[in-house]
């Protein structure tokens, strides 16, 4: 991972090396985003109990699942090890914030700080989330109940029993994490086909998870149904947005290493 990050590093363009105006606008406007003052304290309370938690959790993990989890742990450590946060945390509160998503779809809630990410950006939104383990399901709703966020509907299913039985709803925004092999994130896309649109944004967590995860990420970047793609190191974004010109871009994104 260290390796692959001097390699990003070395890659990544600063906002004045962009020339594609939706990506200087991601770049100088999206990221410039700030969490208020009000979120700020409320998700520090939160941060904090789930960081004294010992509570321990019987997990079912139907996908890769983190590479420190044990079928039983204490919610402390699920946070620690996996849970959204930091830069991270940030990026997706200020993609729902600024580009005001009205139908946002999450794969993989656990404990349900990213959903509670996507809320806090637009509070209009409607956010299904799916989550195969129904323990660490119950633990995030207990969470989303405690900010009292009401645009939240979690899911416990696997990630393809939920798309095979989508009714005719399209959604803006696409959160894929949880599950990290490369072909189970090819077929989710694929079946997505039909429930998004030109300008739904795809963000694919842990692109350089594993060889092929990243090898996967690779082909789609190459993929003639993506025009424009953003490597943030840790997560990528795909945009079908139809045009003459496919664009990639490899975004410097701060404080990446707090992060992970």
């Amino acid at each position: 991972m260290i390796r692959e990050y001097i390699k990003y590093i070395r890659k990544a363009q600063g906002r004045h090396q962009i020339h594609s105006p939706y990506v200087y606008d991601f770049v100088d406007i999206c990221l410039q985003q700030v969490l208020p003052s009000n979120i700020k304290r409320e998700l520090n309370i939160l941060r904090e109990e789930l960081n004294t938690n010992n509570n321990k959790v019987d997990l079912l993990d139907l996908g890769a699942g983190s590479k420190r989890r044990k079928s039983i742990n204490t919610v402390s450590t699920i946070y620690k090890n996996s849970a959204s946060k930091g830069t991270y945390f940030n990026l997706l509160y200020q993609l729902s914030n600024h580009y005001k998503p009205s139908h946002i779809l999450e794969f993989g809630t656990n404990l349900g700080l990213g959903t509670i990410a996507l809320s806090y950006g637009n509070p209009n939104s409607k956010i299904t989330s799916m989550e195969g383990c129904k323990n660490t399901l119950s633990n995030a709703q207990e969470n989303i109940d405690k900010l009292n966020l009401t645009n939240i509907q979690l899911v416990h299913s696997s990630f393809d029993d939920y798309l095979d039985n989508l009714n005719n709803v399209v959604f803006d925004l696409v959160y894929i994490d949880g599950d990290h092999k490369g072909a189970s994130l090819v077929r989710y896309l694929n079946k997505l086909k039909h429930h998004t649109h030109d300008e739904t944004i795809f963000l694919l967590d842990d692109i350089r998870w594993s060889d092929d995860m990243y090898t996967t990420w690779n082909n789609l970047i190459q993929s003639t149904n993506y025009h424009l793609s953003m490597d943030l190191f840790k997560m990528g974004i795909l945009v079908k947005k139809q045009s003459k010109h496919k664009e990639h871009f490899v975004i410097k994104m701060k404080n990446i290493l707090k992060s992970m």
